[in-house]
């Protein structure tokens, strides 16, 4: 039987208690002892209730915006349903944002509230206040429905209550074309660009998606993705539409995988190198399918990846395993989808078939153009499409395979034109690196900045290192066109990530900040 969603998502709690009721919605550690804690359905909905009343107290109207600048949390949630049911719009804010990507945010979008995870974060809105015009309130989250306070203290600070009719009231009055997010992208290049999307295009979405993904009642899903991205939110979508059960990470990136093992989830969302590092680690340590498994959490059965590309032997490895991960591709500007692989069609190597009501086609110079419902209407140039400045191709299947960006291309000073995302790749499949990046534009020939996974070399000498990694590109090389293969390469002493700004907050790689940081050491590979 089909599930018949919401009509938008301000009704969305409302609908989920009244179908699911006890059943659990959400899961999340105690900040006092640690202890896993559920949430019913019933209970999320009382809160988003009663949350939203205390926007609507302190002034927040129809079609305001409010921004929410937090890591992922269970009042993440609590607010952005709040919001939705508020008539509000959110904007979700990286806690990982700069000042001035910050101010620019708040700003661009016109927020006029802004829900912040702690002091420290609040602190640093007040920095940039100054520059907001527009911003009345910076409230909180644990003011909204934490464990340090009650939804109450919402009420105290607007000295009024709405009542829960007015809440319902303007819920109800919301309409598909309304909006429901200005999602900023993180970009690689450049200030965020905010993508208006409204409830019906992240509609769109679920009833593309939704009928793709297994799950139901009794699953349960692990989000250690920031609620920021535009994917976590969609996965939090579908999870409470088909009445599982949403777990968060306790706050330490690193306390995942063991997380994993005690949270037992069926399905997990990530990016591609947290299974590539579980593949790397098993390899390394000759761990049998079983051994994986249990230290996925024994019941995992359905993953999904997507924002770079996997290696097809990873994916192969954890279905061994008895994991399937299925690889998908979106932009924000599409509502975050466009295709995706799942049980009924999958095909390692490519991104999917086009989900139901998208219509893909390649244009002549190779770049992937979409349109479809899920589409923002403002990110539609004149021809009709979606122009999603990433290069690809369709078989004869209709499986799409992403082969580069445009804007990527390298152009040697022999007038070779370049995609260095497969050579890249290529050489990431190798255990011992965690990222490549060629350079060689209007250059003679390639180069790469290598760096390598810190648990594959540990206990190696520098020798011993670069000869793995030299191994890793003579590999790579074998296997790509002549003009395309590095004929250098420098080993980084340190990884990238996501504070030294050459990382997104879904860990892409900004291509333009790795080449200026490192200028001088690809400078050095062309004096040999």
């Amino acid at each position: 039987m089909t599930l018949k969603r919401p009509d938008t998502l301000a009704v969305f709690t409302e609908w989920a208690g009244e179908r699911y009721g006890d059943l659990p919605a959400l899961r999340h550690r105690r900040e006092d002892d640690g202890a896993w804690t559920p949430v019913s359905y019933e209970r999320l909905r009382a809160t988003v209730r009663e949350t939203g009343q205390g926007l609507i107290a302190l002034g927040v109207a129809s079609g305001d915006r409010v921004a929410i600048l937090s890591e992922t949390r269970v009042e993440w949630t609590y607010a952005h349903f709040a919001v939705l049911a508020a008539g509000a719009v959110v904007v979700p804010v990286y806690p990982t944002a700069g000042e001035e990507e910050l101010a620019w945010v708040l700003g661009d979008s016109g927020a006029s509230v802004v829900l912040v995870e702690d002091a420290a974060q609040g602190a640093r809105v007040a920095g940039v206040r100054g520059r907001l015009p527009a911003l009345r309130h910076v409230i909180g989250l644990h003011d909204l429905a934490g464990a340090r306070a009650t939804p109450d203290a919402l009420h105290d600070l607007a000295g009024a209550r709405a009542t829960p009719d007015a809440l319902l009231a303007r819920a109800r009055a919301v309409r598909p074309a309304d909006g429901a997010a200005i999602v900023y992208t993180s970009g690689t290049t450049g200030p965020p660009k905010g993508v208006r999307l409204t409830h019906g295009n992240l509609g769109a979405v679920q009833d593309a998606t939704l009928p793709l993904i297994e799950g139901g009642p009794g699953d349960r899903t692990y989000l250690y993705l920031p609620l920021a991205h535009l994917l976590a939110q969609l996965i939090q979508f579908t999870t409470l539409l088909y009445g599982g059960e949403l777990c968060y990470f306790g706050g330490r990136i690193e306390n995942v995988v063991t997380e994993l093992a005690e949270a037992q989830p069926t399905h997990l969302p990530s990016v591609p190198r947290l299974f590539e590092k579980v593949h790397s680690m098993a390899r390394a340590f000759g761990a049998t399918p079983e051994q994986v498994r249990e230290a996925l959490g024994g019941r995992l059965r359905w993953a999904l990846t997507g924002a770079a590309p996997i290696a097809p032997e990873t994916l192969e490895f954890l279905a061994e395993c008895g994991v399937q991960v299925f690889e998908g591709y979106g932009m924000t500007e599409s509502g975050g989808v466009i295709s995706l692989n799942h049980p009924g069609a999958v095909r390692y190597g490519t991104v999917g078939r086009p989900v139901a009501g998208c219509e893909v086609r390649i244009a002549g110079d190779g770049e992937v153009l979409a349109r479809g419902p899920m589409v923002a209407a403002g990110e539609v140039a004149d021809d009709g499409w979606l122009h999603t400045g990433d290069l690809g191709a369709l078989d004869e299947d209709g499986f799409l395979t992403i082969t580069g960006r445009k804007k990527d291309l390298i152009i040697t000073s022999s007038g070779k034109n370049l995609s260095p995302s497969e050579v890249e790749l290529l050489i990431e499949r190798a255990p011992v690196v965690s990222h490549a990046v060629m350079a060689g534009d209007r250059r003679p020939y390639p180069v790469a900045l290598i760096t390598v996974d810190a648990d594959a070399v540990r206990g190696l000498d520098a020798d011993a290192v670069r000869a793995l990694v030299q191994e890793a590109v003579d590999a790579a090389n074998a296997r790509v066109s002549r003009p395309a293969r590095i004929r250098a390469f420098t080993v980084l002493e340190e990884d990238f990530s996501v504070a030294d700004g050459v990382l997104t907050p879904t860990l892409k790689v900004r291509r333009k900040a790795v080449l200026e940081r490192y200028a001088a050491e690809i400078d050095k590979l062309y004096d040999r």
